[in-house]
């Protein structure tokens, strides 16, 4: 292979190991080292057993002309092939080219902004309940109620699902799945079943079950037909493309599940992160407070004036910012090609950093400082700012996640008072694919007055 990017010149299982257990350090020191643009190398990225180099770049321009290629040449979805045994084949994150775009399409109009107002009330309810049941006065992790509460939110508007039985169960296996998954990160690099007690195997297992349910649900919303119903799984099971086909069960076990996994953990993380920030901004608490008294005016949100919330909204992108979910996106070269002024041969992942481009200080002055007023009335460069990816392959779900996490948070601001627990020293640790803060972010609450 020609000649690459300079990188660390450890085998490639102990650059693999370096970024699931010190990621930041890893990244902060390539770029310290080697630049704008670096070289890594893991045993786990390729479908055939390859071990493409991953070249990452910060430089916005450099990022720019990745967003902005042609996806035939870059392909995301054969960058992600270690999510197949989970997400399944035919979700959006693996497909690439006509297939990819055909899935986008019939997906989009769920996840319209417009849209979101009709799930706003069920987002309200699912914040309230939980927040009722937090102690008063005394530390607990924010965390894990964080979790229970995007969860919820996507059992009800995107499966359409009401509390019961199905509800519970479905709940119960992907939170398991989630603990396997973010606990023994690893798990996902060595696909190996030895048995029902083994990482692997406990994943393989929890699968069957979920794949149980979620065909079932499938097959139930057929039957029943999807007149007058607003979630986004109906609305999926009546889309039709360009020819009249639909979607097939399995592509909507694949898309519902990544919606499952993708939508809930990190939003719940975000949500954590700027909880983690303003309880120690009280000037910034005093601001939300402020804009939340002026639209709430002394009672509910409602969801057609979450829009209003500019302040909040800075705030959640400011905290994005600097404490992204995922560290760096990744596109397949399909052929040889020049990007940051670097040539790169056919079959090499180039890597978006994400993490480091938003910490550059030649685009964000005094980058480690947290101040949403960068965000406030600002246009900002989507190759400067992209936390949810960028190009034909950002998130379907951006705007879905920050409606929902505007609206989780205006309830917790307008009810509670939070504050860091005594004694604790939050870092950023691995959840699996994402970066969450240490402890299950430990807060304590006291009621506001009414």
């Amino acid at each position: 292979m020609p000649d690459l990017p300079p990188g660390p010149r450890t085998p490639a299982v102990i650059q693999a190991w370096h970024w699931l257990s010190r990621p930041i350090q890893l990244m902060e020191e390539c770029a310290a080292r080697y630049g704008d643009t670096f070289t890594l190398h893991f045993p786990f990225m390729g479908r055939r057993g390859d071990r493409p180099p991953l070249v990452f770049f910060s430089d916005p321009e450099a990022v720019r002309e990745i967003f902005t290629g042609d996806g035939e040449d870059m392909r995301s979805g054969e960058a992600n092939v270690a999510l197949g045994p989970i997400v399944g084949d035919r979700s959006l994150l693996l497909l690439d080219g006509a297939r990819h775009l055909r899935e986008r399409r019939l997906m989009m109009p769920p996840f319209h902004g417009e849209r979101m107002q009709a799930y706003g009330e069920v987002m309200r309810e699912v914040a309230d309940r939980a927040i009722d049941r937090w102690p008063v006065g005394r530390p607990f992790k924010i965390h894990p109620s964080m979790q229970e509460i995007t969860l919820d939110v996507i059992l009800r508007t995107v499966f359409g699902l009401d509390e019961g039985a199905a509800m519970d169960r479905l709940r119960d296996r992907i939170t398991r799945l989630l603990a396997v998954g973010t606990e023994r990160p690893w798990a996902l690099l060595f696909q190996v079943d030895l048995g029902p007690l083994t990482p692997w195997g406990q994943l393989v297992r929890l699968m069957r079950e979920i794949d149980e349910m979620l065909f079932a649900e499938i097959a139930r919303r057929r039957a029943a037909g999807t007149e007058g119903r607003i979630d986004v799984l109906s609305m999926l099971v009546a889309a039709r493309d360009e020819s009249g086909a639909p979607m097939t069960d399995q592509e909507l076990r694949d898309e519902m599940l990544t919606l499952l996994l993708a939508g809930h953990e990190t939003s719940a993380t975000t949500l954590c992160w700027v909880v983690n920030r303003i309880v120690r901004e009280p000037a910034v608490v005093a601001r939300l407070h402020a804009e939340l008294g002026r639209v709430m005016n002394g009672g509910p949100l409602g969801p057609e004036r979450v829009a209003e919330l500019e302040y909040l909204d800075a705030t959640i992108k400011e905290t994005l910012r600097l404490n992204p979910i995922i560290p760096a996106v990744v596109r397949r070269l399909q052929r040889p090609m020049r990007i940051g002024k670097v040539d790169l041969p056919t079959g090499v992942v180039v890597t978006p950093c994400i993490y480091l481009t938003h910490r550059r200080p030649d685009v964000w002055p005094d980058p480690l400082r947290f101040d949403p007023d960068r965000f406030v009335g600002a246009r900002v460069s989507p190759y400067a700012y992209y936390p949810f990816g960028g190009g034909i392959r950002r998130c379907l779900g951006m705007a879905f996640s920050l409606y929902e996490m505007k609206i989780v948070l205006a309830e917790v601001l307008s009810r509670v008072e939070l504050r860091a627990a005594p004694g604790t020293s939050v870092r950023l640790v691995r959840r699996g694919l994402t970066f969450a803060p240490s402890g299950g972010m430990p807060v304590v609450a006291e009621r506001r007055a009414a």
